[in-house]
């Protein structure tokens, strides 16, 4: 009997076995099951076919299988599922395919382990089907137990039509794990292509979301059914493109210009996270001196209190080597969310943002600093607030949008978190948007104050023209009048000091020491212990 090879890979196969058809000894079999292997996982990594694949990247995308190569790190990847395959649908005609348009399995981003699936969208569209949803599962229920960030790379163009009910449900399964996943794992989502219908729902519920210009969009009904229903002509970019969910509906946390850029942000994402909620945040020594201070920040905050400046130079000059992952940069941005390093540990950063709209609080501003500070206290990651706030949005538009309940997410979510919080007063704080910004009664461990801070129920202004307006009424010159008046207001309390002698403030600090200050805060913070009333859950105005 002939001798099976002593190494598979460097052997021909004979895949032509005909001449032994009727004396197969078990070599054979072995020979023939090898081949079939080879054959099976040869037929699953080209997915749709090299004509679906040069389509593709005409399209300006990357395949499936580039994306996980890119993302992870080389040669980590290992997969699960490949040989899996659906039922070929209710349809007849219809043939299996295996891996079913979708790779999943596990890898490696600078060492660090994360669970993944890819949407292979050469292959019946990378519509999900049952098999696809169940390849999709089996990886987020990995990644819980073990403990390991889930990213979900999704270009798919939705339901699998042929199989009717199974793929509604199987969203549901996926639904389900997202939301049993949550503030356990972070969950990244990266729109490759088209996401549509019930797809979009997964990717909202995961805490980041990746978008990629000109390729990807999002949206529960299409084009062509919003003609038919409304009788209104729109594009797909127009309708779910990466701007619109940038930029208007709050959606896309990311937007990148490219797959390869996308995926290099996501890396970059993952370096300031924790793998889950049982785990600090990964440090990182950028040697920057602990003790470094800044004294072009003595100068920051403009003489005219309603001359705007850049609150990322703040940011910028405090942060370990300047540098700052913000969080959606396109939306709201008259509030700044992001992560840095301060003394090599990941922060979560809250700032007004006095260049946009002076700063002020409005309905999407709220909900953006809300959600970002439940994230960070849901993965132990210490929050830092700048405040420069004249108070929140005013007018009909706001209220009638529903400014209350969204200024009340984020008085939430402050109280709520347990997670170290420092707040640095840089200029205005004034009336309830002070106390939301992480003031000293909602429960912030420490507060500093510049000696540019103003705090105060309203504005020097506002507030003369209430407090002295029958002196102001009655005075030859009213101008001349409330310019005095409110000069003896901004003298009294538009300052950090009556706010420090009440306590309110743990101290006023010279700008130029904000890094040193905040860095021995954190030290001093890191065994901070917060016991909450039992309870199943509070109800967060959403």
């Amino acid at each position: 009997m002939e001798k099976a090879p002593q190494d598979f890979e460097d052997t021909p196969l004979k895949t032509d076995l005909s001449d032994c058809r009727n004396n197969r000894g078990p070599d054979w079999a072995i020979q023939d099951n090898l081949a079939s292997l080879k054959r099976m996982r040869d037929e699953a990594r080209s997915g749709g076919g090299q004509k679906r694949i040069d389509e593709q990247h005409s399209r300006g995308k990357l395949t499936a299988r580039e994306r996980v190569d890119l993302l992870l790190d080389e040669g980590s990847f290992e997969e699960f599922d490949v040989l899996k395959a659906g039922r070929g649908g209710h349809l007849q005609g219809e043939k299996e395919h295996l891996s079913d348009g979708v790779i999943t399995g596990h890898g490696t981003i600078d060492g660090r382990e994360v669970f993944i699936f890819s949407q292979d969208f050469t292959v019946i569209g990378g519509s999900l089907g049952e098999a696809h949803s169940e390849k999709i599962s089996k990886v987020m229920d990995h990644a819980v137990r073990v403990g390991a960030p889930f990213i979900g790379l999704n270009d798919s163009g939705g339901a699998r039509i042929q199989e009717g009910v199974d793929a509604l449900a199987a969203y549901g399964e996926i639904f389900n794990r997202n939301v049993m996943a949550s503030g356990v794992i972070p969950q990244i989502s990266c729109i490759m292509g088209p996401c549509a219908g019930g797809a979009v729902y997964s990717p909202a519920m995961t805490d980041f979301t990746f978008m990629v210009d000109n390729s990807s969009y999002m949206f529960v009904t299409g084009p062509n059914v919003v003609k038919t229903v409304i009788h209104q002509e729109i594009s797909f970019d127009d309708l779910g493109g990466a701007g619109v969910h940038s930029t208007r509906s709050g959606v896309a946390h990311f937007v990148l210009p490219n797959d390869i850029l996308c995926l290099r942000e996501v890396r970059r994402l993952i370096n300031y996270l924790p793998s889950n909620n049982n785990q600090e945040p990964p440090l990182l020594d950028l040697r920057d001196p602990i003790d470094r201070k800044d004294p072009v920040l003595d100068y920051l905050v403009p003489v005219s209190p309603n001359q705007p400046y850049d609150m990322k130079v703040l940011i910028n000059s405090v942060l370990d080597g300047a540098e700052f992952l913000e969080v959606h940069e396109r939306f709201a941005k008259n509030l700044i969310v992001g992560f840095g390093r301060l003394g090599g540990k990941t922060i979560g950063l809250i700032a007004n943002q006095p260049a946009i709209l002076a700063g002020v609080l409005d309905s999407n501003a709220s909900a953006k600093g809300a959600r970002f500070v439940r994230f960070c206290d849901a993965f132990n990651i210490p929050l830092i607030c700048f405040v420069d706030v004249p108070g929140f949005m005013p007018g009909p538009e706001q209220e009638h949008g529903g400014i209350i309940r969204h200024g009340a997410k984020l008085l939430y979510a402050f109280i709520e978190a347990t997670v170290p919080r420092i707040t640095v007063v840089v200029r205005k704080a004034y009336g309830g948007a002070y106390i939301v910004m992480n003031s000293k009664h909602i429960g912030a461990d420490i507060n500093y104050a510049w000696p540019t801070a103003e705090i105060a129920v309203l504005g020097p202004r506002g507030a003369a023209e209430v407090i002295y307006r029958r002196e102001i009424q009655a005075a030859d010159d009213p101008s001349a009048a409330l310019m005095e008046k409110e000069a003896i207001y901004r003298k009294t309390f538009a300052n950090p000091f009556l706010a420090a002698k009440r306590g309110y403030i743990d101290d006023v600090i010279f700008p130029r020491d904000t890094r040193g200050r905040l860095i021995r805060s954190l030290q001093v913070l890191e065994g901070k212990h917060t016991v909450r009333p039992k309870r199943k859950h509070g109800n967060i105005p959403l």
